[in-house]
């Protein structure tokens, strides 16, 4: 084929809808020479939406490619990091403890009253990391423990499912799932917590745990006096 034969029919192409590189995949030319031939071409409305949906559909490609990518190197990492944990001893389960209630529990405030042991977490495995805690190593009974439900209102019609949630993490039934308190919305917020992965805040309680309170504020002195030389 000759170049004249190759530029009419790469014009052709082009005028049909095709892209540079499904022209040059037809007609072996530089690409320089192919933008020279091509550059007086003028495409219809047809041909342009056609360009433009090749385009889309390319990028789609591309960005479902590279979430594929994304996803296997998480679950790789997923993957090896877990090897790290093996064995966890009573002493490192104990200072686990210690960490979850320094970050999410209530403190009691000097000069006022008592407070017994409270934890709030949305994260259900961390619920059930702190009951084994307080179960294995502190020797509390279940029938100490309390719950106390917290959920924006925009959620009221999901209570039912909401504690079903919950007791099937705790491991306990229903019944321990009286208390149920709604958060107004705000609707001027843009909230995120509105989809069925939403379950709310779960607090737990322990009866007569006031003096447990005050064990873990002093573990939590010792911890920073061994560190930083303070409690």
């Amino acid at each position: 084929m000759s170049k004249f034969q190759e530029k009419q029919e790469a014009i052709q192409l082009r005028k049909q809808g095709y892209s540079y590189s499904e022209i040059l995949k037809q007609i072996p030319v530089a690409k320089s020479t192919l933008s020279l031939w091509l550059r007086s071409v003028n495409l219809a409305k047809r041909q342009k939406q056609r360009l433009t949906e090749k385009k889309l559909a390319a990028a789609l490609r591309g960005a479902k490619k590279r979430k594929e990518q994304r996803i296997a190197l998480v679950n790789k990492i997923y993957q090896e990091a877990g090897r790290d944990i093996k064995r966890i001893t009573k002493r490192e389960l104990w200072l686990m403890g210690i960490m979850l209630y320094w970050a999410e529990g209530s403190k009691e405030k000097e000069g006022y009253r008592a407070v017994g042991i409270q934890f709030s977490n949305s994260d259900a495995f961390m619920i059930k990391l702190f009951l084994k805690w307080l179960f294995d190593i502190c020797k509390i009974e279940r029938k100490r423990i309390r719950f106390e439900v917290y959920i924006h209102d925009n959620h009221k019609h999901r209570i039912k499912e909401i504690i079903g949630h919950w007791a099937k993490y705790t491991g306990f039934p229903d019944s321990y799932f009286p208390s149920v308190y709604f958060k107004r919305g705000n609707p001027q917020t843009k909230r995120t917590n509105i989809g069925r992965s939403y379950y709310g805040v779960l607090r737990i309680k322990v009866k007569s745990s006031s003096d447990l309170n005050r064990r873990m504020a002093g573990w939590v002195r010792g911890i920073n006096k061994y560190y930083w030389g303070v409690v």
